[in-house]
């Protein structure tokens, strides 16, 4: 663009935890996109292999974990601010416990943005935690607990990344390009029961959050070596939690390995199984029919929790939600050599920044799925061409979640007594207008695809083939 829109000013402090490559991508968005004041900016990450992007700004750096035991002393002077001023925390750090820094933040009048229901370091990876409770699933729960008790005040934006984050706007979007191409007849939902309602009427069965990573490395994957295009720690910690679904009501087949919760809205189920283990049948535009890994994610309960329509208490309609993730080849090796070795994840990791990548595009979208006109796929085919063009110190799949970060902020901005909320109870419309100028084409296409297509004649398998969007059918067994 030729000039850049300055959205908001933001008065008091800004206090950014972590600096890995989300941090470091959000940084030129803040300073293009907000009017602050650049000696009140703060960064605070253990590593300080990229603070010389803070010292050549003159923004203040702090080599630091933050811990359950020191969080509060470290924070609370950086975020308070003179009174008629409201600080911002951006957290984009792993290892940091989300809710205790929420609660923080509003204790001190400062708001707040995350990517992720993060816990404190051990947490993914604790055997003597329940299975159940190792979930994103309880995870959000504890968010949900503390928003009932806590309701209104400064807002907290939790979840607000690429996914979860942006693909609650794309749901929307979709939903609604799929109901006016079947010519129903509805004004647009104010409410979450309205479109829970849109949803059902559309005849909308599930919704994948379908994403093919083509990025590719100058340079082969080294052995042990876990290759990435966004955090490793990251990734590693959610792969090796339980592969969680939001389970649909047109469900009609339960995995053997998996469970429902016994608390809560009881909107998904989990498999005793570690998600990026775990492979389903899933569809984008670029390669068309591809495995995917059934990732655990925020946004595969929030969907599914936010479309329910209930009547006198009782659920009548919910579609699945779940995530079919194709990572960049790289990473899909990494996965391999990981799994392979039983869950021993490399001793060296190693995140593909913009100079080393020769080619290829991060497609994010969502399928939405089993409606009369079969699926739809909407979203973003965002290249490291453009990405280099129009933002630096990140990779395609790097701006897809700092654009989401930014749209986070500029709403809170906006919107700055609504408490802690969820990408999913946002302005769809407001955050994908801040949003889209880093998305590349956005673009919304039909499949005839199913998961059923093509498959039994060499081989017979148990199908159900009188709904082919059966999860049964959808699943790797």
């Amino acid at each position: 663009m030729a000039q850049w829109p300055v959205h908001a000013k933001i008065d008091g402090p800004i206090v950014m935890i972590g600096f890995g490559s989300i941090g470091k991508g959000v940084l030129p968005l803040l300073e293009r996109h907000f009017t602050f004041d650049k000696s009140k900016l703060v960064v605070i990450d253990p590593s300080d292999k990229d603070r010389k992007l803070l010292d050549e700004r003159g923004i203040r750096f702090v080599k630091q974990a933050l811990f359950k035991s020191n969080y509060r002393e470290i924070l609370t002077p950086l975020l308070k601010s003179e009174k008629g001023k409201r600080g911002f925390c951006v957290n984009v750090s792993v290892d940091v416990s989300s809710i205790e820094v929420i609660q923080l933040c509003r204790e001190l009048d400062a708001y707040y943005v995350d990517t992720v229901a993060e816990p404190w370091k051990g947490f993914y990876f604790d055997e003597k935690i329940p299975t159940a409770d190792r979930t994103n699933y309880a995870l959000r729960e504890q968010i949900l607990d503390y928003r009932r008790k806590n309701p209104g005040g400064i807002t907290a934006v939790n979840c607000c990344g690429a996914n979860p984050g942006m693909v609650s706007w794309f749901v929307k979007q979709a939903l609604v390009n799929v109901a006016t191409d079947l010519g129903i007849q509805f004004d647009e939902p104010k409410s979450r029961e309205d479109w829970g309602h849109l949803m059902q009427k559309a005849g909308v069965k599930g919704i994948h959050v379908a994403e093919r990573d083509t990025q590719r490395s100058i340079k082969p994957k080294p052995m042990n070596v876990f290759v990435n295009t966004w955090s490793v720690d990251g990734f590693v910690a959610e792969g090796q939690q339980p592969a969680e679904l939001g389970w649909g009501t047109h469900e009609k087949w339960m995995p053997p390995n998996g469970h429902e919760h016994k608390h809560g809205s009881k909107a998904a189920i989990y498999l005793m199984q570690p998600g990026a283990d775990t492979r389903v049948r899933s569809w984008c535009p670029t390669p068309g029919p591809q495995f995917g890994f059934l990732v655990t994610h925020n946004e595969a309960i929030s969907i599914a929790d936010y479309f329910t329509v209930r009547e006198g208490g009782k659920v009548m309609y919910r579609p699945t939600c779940h995530y079919a993730y194709h990572p960049a080849n790289d990473a899909v090796l990494s996965l391999h050599e990981m799994f392979g070795a039983g869950g021993k994840v490399q001793p060296t990791w190693h995140i593909l920044d913009e100079n080393e990548i020769a080619d290829g595009i991060d497609e994010l979208g969502v399928l939405l799925y089993g409606h009369k006109n079969n699926a739809y796929w909407y979203g973003s085919q965002l290249s490291i061409e453009e990405t280099r063009a129009i933002a630096p110190y990140q990779n395609a799949t790097g701006l897809q979640v700092t654009s989401a970060i930014l749209a986070g902020m500029v709403w809170a901005l906006e919107n700055p007594e609504r408490g802690v909320v969820e990408a999913d109870e946002m302005d769809y419309k407001r955050c994908l207008e801040v949003q889209t100028p880093y998305l590349g084409p956005v673009i919304g296409t039909y499949t005839d695809w199913t998961p059923v297509k093509g498959r039994g004649a060499l081989f017979p398998e148990d199908l159900d083939t009188s709904d082919p969007w059966q999860f049964k059918n959808v699943l790797v067994r």
